[in-house]
């Protein structure tokens, strides 16, 4: 299994969001949104699961990587217990040099809202796995699951793009389209855990199929798989327009790959910039929809496809002006790109687990008050911490 290692000194502006007091707002909604000012300053890894790596890294409370290591994702074909193997393996590595005291992972896949089991991955075989509960047994310190663009979403809204937005939601794009809700401070994952699947919502009636099962969905017209198959199509039909990529990869369609297409649309190559501007008017289209749905105040886009910046934003941009209900006579959103990059999710896990490593802390020391007041008490009436009365 190979990995590498990064160590940096720095990620990005590290600057805590600051969010407003709002008094009208219920009690217990405002400890929730003032919960990550609370959460204990103490490291803890992310973990960010995707459909071909698997990411973990050392986070402190600034958001800032200290650390990071990187494996590939075991295939699809392999059990539960493999994946479980790769995590445990990168966490124990990080925590040698590390004093880890709690564990985010954000999987790519369906995750209850419980955050304890992941009810569905596409990209691995995990269907209705007890994943919290396996890890923690195995490491030893509290861990935190949840769907890997809900942990980007925090990430941007604590680090990031998003910082001091009320209503932000985040779109991933890379294999596919993924999505999450955050408002005022808190994650939307909806009654049953699976809120923000935007991906598959349905944008063209009888269109391209999707691996879920259904035609049309909107991660067909814009994401990666889609960037790569129209450029594979053209190459495969000898277009004119595609000679130049044919080139690249010496005729061989199947070496086509979304990077490559990414550093041809930089180079200028027009057939590749068409390809971003016909992606990034369907980005465009499917924010004006979810803009007459949920009306928040920014869209922040990630994923690595995003690391195509105005070639993919600015016909996004242009797209979600044309087609947004009410223009003219409505504030507009917001759409930024993602400033934390791939490590968006990574960094939201972490911090998301410090709030979980202050839960356990807290049961901790009222666990051990507990046991405290009891063996005084055991003390006064002459009893063994079992409750037999002490022989005199």
């Amino acid at each position: 299994m190979s990995t590498y290692r990064d160590r940096t000194s720095s990620h990005g502006s590290a600057r805590a969001t600051v969010l407003r007091t709002v008094a009208a707002r219920g009690t217990s909604g405002a400890r929730e949104r003032r919960s990550h000012l609370s959460a204990p300053r103490v490291p803890t890894v992310g973990i960010d699961i995707g459909g071909t790596k698997v990411m973990a890294g050392v986070v402190d409370a600034e958001g800032t990587i200290v650390e990071k290591v990187r494996t590939e994702t075991p295939d699809k074909s392999k059990s539960p217990k493999v994946v479980e193997d790769v995590i445990t393996e990168l966490v124990l590595d990080l925590s040698d040099r590390h004093d880890v005291h709690a564990v985010g992972i954000g999987a790519a896949g369906w995750v209850d809202a419980d955050r304890s089991r992941v009810l569905f991955a596409p990209h691995l075989a995990w269907r209705d796995e007890p994943l919290r509960e396996a890890l923690q047994a195995r490491l030893a310190v509290p861990v935190m699951v949840d769907n890997d663009a809900n942990t980007a979403a925090w990430g941007e809204w604590r680090f990031g793009a998003g910082r001091g937005e009320d209503h932000l939601v985040m779109i991933t794009l890379g294999t596919g389209i993924g999505g999450a809700i955050l408002e005022d401070g808190r994650v939307k994952r909806g009654k049953y855990g699976v809120a923000g699947e935007f991906g598959h919502m349905q944008v063209v009636p009888s269109g391209h199929r999707c691996p879920c099962g259904n035609r049309g969905c909107w991660e067909q017209y814009s994401s990666g798989n889609a960037l790569v198959r129209e450029a594979r199509e053209l190459a495969a039909a000898d277009s004119p327009v595609a000679q130049t990529i044919l080139g690249r990869v010496g005729g061989r369609t199947a070496d086509i790959t979304g990077p490559l297409v990414t550093d041809l649309a930089r180079e200028g190559d027009p057939m590749c910039v068409e390809l971003f501007q016909d992606i990034g008017r369907w980005l465009g289209i499917g924010l004006a929809n979810l803009a007459a749905a949920l009306d928040p105040s920014c869209f922040v886009v990630g994923g690595g496809v995003s690391a195509a910046g105005d070639l993919l934003i600015d016909p996004a941009r242009e797209a979600f002006h044309r087609h947004l209900t009410g223009r003219g006579y409505r504030p507009e959103a917001r759409i930024a790109r993602a400033e934390l990059g791939p490590e968006a999710g990574l960094v939201g896990a972490a911090d998301l687990a410090r709030l979980v490593a202050r839960r356990f802390r807290r049961a901790t020391r009222r666990r051990l008050e507990r046991y405290e007041r009891y063996e005084r008490a055991a003390a006064q009436l002459g009893l063994t911490p079992r409750g037999r009365e002490v022989s005199r």
